[in-house]
């Protein structure tokens, strides 16, 4: 194992001791960040009230957003400026704006904050390699068309691209920032999650596809489609088709401790939990309009989502399965991220 691999595999550790103790004991601030689409304001909501507590302003059509594991800075893709936009948490303020390869979608961080992988979906297709130290582009990896979403899996191993017009996934090796496998399918990716093995890799990835009202499920070490997992359907009267986008889910979340997989449903403004690892279907929680994104606190008890529709956050308690809360933000609120500010 190389010192690179070793240190992820430390840092996964520890990720694992701090994700299960209790959310106030953690040794931080727990936040939830939420971007606004069609804003140039970022929300931040305190989970232990439900109440946002400050607003990030300035960064125009945010996309994505991941955070140092530091909890130093929290970083944004700049969809109008084509860059990515740092923000300290010392300041809430954007203090650099590093220049893209071209439109920026979503991004994903190293576990050891060294990288920022970007998802380029305008111009070329590629996705761009952020040091984070010297706060530059180093890199920049061919794919098979314009990326939408980048997730580096929960071991730091691998990075993984996925594509809405080549319908592809592409797994890159995040040593060396080249593409190790592909996989193709039937329709877009979307929004994935992924499933860890007892030692930390990964096991199964769940993958949404553009016009498929549920997920399919990926064997990471075998590379194929093992199951194909469909959404709760509701009658016609009760179903909003309007602007879906091709993605009537659009939004998948493993919960830390690894017990459960949640999906937003659009059509159904619901969100739908299985358990894991046998897919046992839990049941669902109405939101508010066109749930678009997921994000849970670090010890499992919450869900928030991104109600792109109704311009708010449901928050879920998943052991009573039920709604708690429903958090005004801003203009199509979509992607947001869970940060632990230190």
């Amino acid at each position: 194992m190389t010192s690179t691999r070793f240190l992820r595999v430390l840092i996964l550790a520890l990720g694992v001791v701090v994700f299960a103790v209790p959310l106030r004991a953690q040794s931080g601030k727990v936040r939830i960040i939420q971007t606004n689409a069609a804003g140039d304001n970022v929300h931040i909501i305190d989970p232990t009230t439900n109440v946002v507590v400050d607003v990030i302003m300035g960064i125009p059509m945010p996309h994505g957003v991941t955070s140092h594991p530091d909890g130093s800075a929290f970083y944004f893709s700049n969809e109008v400026d084509h860059t990515l936009d740092v923000v300290p948490t010392a300041t809430l303020r954007v203090s650099a704006q590093i220049p893209l390869t071209g439109r920026p979608n979503n991004i994903s961080i190293t576990p050891d904050g060294r990288k920022v992988y970007v998802a380029i979906t305008g111009g070329d297709a590629f996705v761009d390699v952020i040091d984070t130290r010297e706060q530059r582009r180093v890199g920049r990896i061919p794919t098979l068309g314009g990326v939408h979403n980048v997730y580096v899996t929960p071991d730091g191993e691998y990075v993984v691209a996925g594509m809405i017009g080549a319908r592809t996934l592409t797994v890159i090796d995040t040593d060396t920032d080249r593409p190790e496998w592909s996989l193709h399918f039937d329709g877009g990716v979307r929004p994935m999650a992924f499933e860890r093995n007892p030692d930390g890799s990964t096991r199964r990835i769940f993958v949404q596809i553009s016009n498929y009202h549920g997920f399919y499920v990926v064997d990471f070490e075998k590379r194929v489609v093992v199951q194909k997992v469909a959404m709760p359907e509701l009658p016609l009267s009760q179903v909003d088709n309007d602007g879906l986008q091709g993605s009537p889910g659009h939004g998948l979340a493993v919960s830390p401790d690894g017990r459960q997989l949640w999906s937003t449903s659009k059509p159904n403004s619901h969100v739908y939990a299985w358990s894991l690892p046998d897919l046992e279907y839990l049941g669902g929680v109405p939101v508010g309009h066109h749930p678009d994104w997921l994000t849970m606190t670090p010890d499992s008890r919450y869900l928030y989502s991104a109600n792109a529709g109704s311009n708010d956050v449901s928050v879920i308690d998943t052991q009573a399965m039920a709604e708690v809360a429903r958090i005004p933000v801003g203009q199509v609120p979509k992607r947001n991220h869970t940060a632990v500010i230190r």
